[in-house]
């Protein structure tokens, strides 16, 4: 079996259009994922264009056929401003400077990550959270938000960015029904038990459907910094799209600080799925913070019976393969709100209740790892 370095030897010849110099070269072949006779990998493209991506997926192909590789998936994204920003420092030009040839669109971005949101500068006290699942269901949203809340119930000023593009649920699990509003140019985020929240789904109307590609997808997650006025906070939590896709991508090579928890079931098959994101941030050097199990066991309200619905030991076997640990055991249930409550929510556990006060010690757990 060819290995990484050999794939990327392989193609070391092929150069970036806009640049003139090698992608290999030049950092642009990220995610090398060989197994067997099969290759994956990503080129950064500086911008998306039809003619370059199809040349360059001519010659890579080519390539790695002549290195005996017989299945090939390419994928393209644009780069991020501190993809390009690390790009130009190995050209030795000032990261405003275009690539030859070219001359920068009015208005274009010029900032390095750090400038996007002070946020992300390396010196930044933000503890960043990505919450990840292997497939959807399994209730990451709900964790997500509920962490969050327990987490300013501890004191700690936190903000949550709805990542999951496509499937965005955090504003309706909170019960928040007004807009982000427009300060001096800037975006505030809304706010709701003391958590700010920013979402598409404040964007779009009438539950309508995102349908983006994948280039689309990382500018508005590079906007949800660049254009809103977070504030000072202590943790952000990333509420990803379940999978390994574009959103969990760019938010790792985005921001390369970031810890991850994982959520799962019980059962046997969603671990299964769970472990690839968790093989992904490994990957991708992230400390996996621990495992969360939702829907771990029903418990009888009368008796206190617990029945073990989807099955057993998931989360644990889950935590053991990731070499980390079972963060809390969540069990099946949903909050008993009322619509007529001033602080009505659908999917936040009261501070007083059982499950809310298994997300606080899940916020104080998280609190003394970070």
């Amino acid at each position: 079996m060819l290995t990484r370095e050999q794939i990327l030897e392989a193609i070391s010849h092929v150069t970036d259009m806009q640049y003139g110099r090698p992608l290999v070269e030049l950092n642009m072949v990220r995610d090398v994922v060989v197994k067997e006779n099969r290759v994956s990998l990503s080129i950064l493209l500086i911008r998306d264009d039809e003619n370059a991506k199809n040349e360059m997926r001519r010659q890579v192909t080519e390539a790695l056929e002549r290195a005996g590789v017989r299945v090939i998936h390419i994928r393209f994204r644009e780069m991020t401003d501190f993809e390009r920003a690390e790009i130009e420092k190995r050209l030795n030009r000032p990261a405003s400077a275009p690539p030859e040839g070219q001359s920068r669109q009015a208005g274009g971005p010029t900032h390095t990550a750090a400038a996007l949101s002070p946020l992300l500068a390396s010196d930044s006290k933000v503890t960043f959270i990505a919450v990840a699942s292997g497939k959807g269901g399994v209730g990451k949203s709900t964790v997500t938000v509920n962490l969050a809340v327990a987490l300013a119930r501890n004191g700690r000023k936190v903000g949550v960015i709805d990542a999951d593009i496509y499937g965005f649920s955090v504003p309706d699990m909170m019960g928040i029904e007004e807009r982000p509003q427009l300060v001096n140019d800037r975006v505030r985020p809304v706010e709701r038990f003391g958590v700010q929240v920013m979402s598409m789904g404040f964007f779009v109307e009438d539950n309508a459907p995102v349908i983006w590609r994948g280039p689309m997808l990382g500018k508005m997650l590079r906007n949800f910094f660049a254009e809103v006025e977070w504030g000072d906070l202590d943790f952000v939590l990333i509420d990803l799209p379940p999978g390994t896709g574009d959103v969990a991508l760019d938010v790792h090579q985005m921001i390369p600080q970031s810890k991850e928890i994982i959520v799962t079931t019980p059962h046997a098959t969603a671990a299964f799925v769970a472990a690839r994101a968790g093989a992904m941030a490994v990957r991708t050097n992230h400390d996996i913070i621990g495992v969360v199990e939702n829907m771990a066991y029903y418990e009888c309200p009368s008796c206190g019976q617990k029945q073990y619905v989807f099955g057993r030991g998931g989360g644990a076997k889950l935590a053991e393969e990731l070499h980390t640990e079972l963060l809390a055991q969540i069990p099946l249930g949903a909050p008993d709100n009322h619509p007529s409550e001033p602080d009505y929510s659908p999917s936040v556990y009261k501070a007083d209740t059982p499950i809310g006060r298994m997300y606080d010690e899940m916020a104080k757990a998280v609190i003394a790892k970070c």
